[in-house]
C-alpha cells in the first residue's frame, strides 16, 4: 500500500521538482548515501597515476578553468549564476579539492551524476585529460587567486583530445578577469559566389 500511495502522490503532481524547493532532510540524506556508495563501489578498482606530475597538473589547470569554474568556482570567484541556481548545489572545489579520494573524483568527472547537473565528461574527454583535472584539483585548495591565474595562464588552455568548443568558456560571467581559455578567436567562414568556403578572422 505504501508504494501505491507514493506512486499516487507522484502522479498527482504533489511532488515539487523545482530546483528552488530542497528535498526533505531524510530524502536528501538517502540520495546522498546512494550517490556516495554508488561512486565508491565503482571507483574502488581504479588505478591512480602520479598526481604530482607537473605536466598533468598544468593540463588540468586549463581544462578546469574552461569547463568547471561556472559551477565549482575557483580562488577569487565566490559565486556564479550557475553555482547559485543549481540544486543540489555543486561543491566549491576550490575549498574541498578531491576530498581525499582521487579515484572517486575521476569516476565522477568521467561518468557524471544523474539529475544533478554534473556532466559525463568522459563522452568527449580522454582519461589522461580527466586525470589532469583530478591532479589540478589536488592542488587547488592551496592556491590563492593570483597563483590560480598564473597556473591557468601557463596551461595549454581548453584541450581534451578533439571536439573542444567555445561553449565551455565562462569568461565574463564572474565579474573578474580570468585568463583566457583560447589563444585566438575562431575564424568565421562563409561561402562566396564561387561556392568555396573562405575564412576571415573576427
Amino acid at each position: 500500500m505504501a508504494s501505491v500511495a507514493v506512486l499516487g502522490a507522484a502522479y498527482s503532481g504533489l511532488v515539487n521538482v523545482g530546483a528552488d524547493d530542497p528535498h526533505f532532510p531524510a530524502v536528501h540524506a538517502f540520495l546522498a548515501m546512494a550517490r556516495d556508495r554508488s561512486i565508491a563501489v565503482r571507483a574502488r578498482d581504479i588505478e591512480v597515476p602520479d598526481l604530482k606530475d607537473e605536466a598533468l597538473i598544468r593540463t588540468g589547470a586549463g581544462n578546469y578553468n574552461a569547463m568547471c569554474i561556472g559551477c565549482h568556482l575557483a580562488p577569487g570567484i565566490e559565486k556564479t549564476e550557475l553555482s547559485q541556481a543549481l540544486y543540489p548545489a555543486p561543491p566549491n572545489l576550490s575549498k574541498s579539492g578531491i576530498g581525499g579520494d582521487p579515484a572517486a573524483a575521476f569516476w565522477t568527472i568521467k561518468h557524471g551524476i544523474k539529475a544533478s547537473g554534473m556532466p559525463a565528461w568522459g563522452k568527449s574527454m580522454g582519461d589522461e585529460y580527466i586525470w589532469g583535472i583530478v591532479a589540478f584539483l589536488d592542488q587547488l585548495p592551496g592556491l590563492n587567486a593570483q597563483q590560480y591565474q598564473t597556473m591557468v595562464a601557463a596551461s595549454g588552455g581548453h584541450q581534451h583530445g578533439g571536439g573542444e568548443s567555445e561553449m565551455h568558456n565562462h569568461e565574463g560571467q564572474h565579474g573578474d578577469k580570468m585568463p583566457g581559455h583560447h589563444a585566438k578567436p575562431t575564424p568565421k567562414a562563409h561561402l562566396h559566389r564561387d561556392g568555396k568556403e573562405h575564412s576571415h578572422e573576427n
